[in-house]
């Protein structure tokens, strides 16, 4: 535990968001919330304790500031090093298949893909997470063959490609997704997942309590689809129909504060403009259950 400790503690110095993991790379909890925010000392040490086969992993973009070349096939490798000589020397983990290349975000915006360079490589930013050493996957350690220490900025060439055209950053701005008038109260959290830009790894969710909060304040079906597909519409990089119609399962129960904080990290529950009968602001629990549990 000295060295797993030594470990996190540099990881909490780079300001790395952290999750648990089990052997099989699958997360011990719902691991989307720390994408906005991240997990302290306690937290870390409280897995150990609750969880008996616990790995680590480092959520990847801007919660971290960190993007990750992850390398399965070698073979690709000489072609890799051509296009981007910076893996020589940036920080490296060797895998179980490959290698995966840490390289710093300051501020650059950089899109996670699977086909990087139009080849069978990932690039992993917002979105995504990587197992981290000192982690045992089937019996294979993660260990780190450079150092965090030596980790360098992203590469232009990245940035380059990844970030959206200046042309549709314009388009984008004069693109603004207009709130439609619905029936219920001015809810605070559906105004938020409407005025928000929705990123990969929250669209899912967040469309998905955005109908089911649209049907609890006695929207009908028809009319809270037609809200969800138009705020869908007005992302950079929409759910595809298909994703979209898993959006429409029928509420399973009304979304309260605990609910909502859970699934949507982003959500701020200090602008919610509703309180309780005592006057006192609803510090505690999210804004619906204000409204649909009293």
């Amino acid at each position: 535990m000295n060295y797993i400790g030594s470990i996190i503690n540099e990881y909490l110095k780079n300001e790395y968001s952290l999750i648990p993991i089990n052997s099989e790379k699958k997360p011990h909890i719902y691991w989307k919330p720390f994408q906005y925010k991240k997990a302290n000392i306690e937290d870390i040490f409280d897995w150990y304790d609750k969880f008996t086969d616990v790995n680590i992993g480092i959520v990847t973009g801007d919660i971290s500031k960190l993007a990750v070349i992850d390398v399965d096939d070698l073979n690709l490798l000489p072609e890799l090093k051509e296009f981007l000589p910076e893996i020589k020397e940036t920080t490296r983990v060797r895998t179980r298949r490959g290698y995966h290349y840490y390289f710093s975000l300051n501020g650059e915006y950089v899109k996670s893909t699977n086909s990087l360079f139009g080849k069978r490589l990932e690039l992993r930013s917002n979105g995504t997470y990587v197992v981290a050493p000192p982690s045992i996957i089937k019996d294979h350690q993660y260990v780190y063959e450079i150092p965090l220490s030596k980790i360098l900025p992203i590469p232009k060439i990245l940035i380059k490609k990844e970030r959206e055209p200046v042309s549709n950053v314009e388009d984008r701005k004069q693109k603004t997704f207009k709130i439609p008038k619905y029936h219920g109260q001015k809810v605070d959290c559906i105004r938020q997942i409407l005025n928000r830009d929705l990123q990969e790894g929250e669209r899912n969710n967040s469309l998905f309590i955005l109908y089911n909060l649209l049907l609890q304040n006695k929207n009908t079906e028809e009319y809270a689809k037609e809200i969800v597909i138009e705020k869908n519409k007005s992302l950079l990089k929409p759910l595809t129909e298909l994703e979209l119609k898993k959006v429409y399962r029928k509420a399973s129960y009304n979304y309260g504060c605990v609910g909502i904080r859970d699934g949507l990290a982003y959500i701020k529950c200090e602008v919610c403009e509703y309180r309780f009968k005592d006057s006192l602001h609803c510090k505690f629990v999210h804004t619906c259950a204000c409204i649909c549990n009293r």
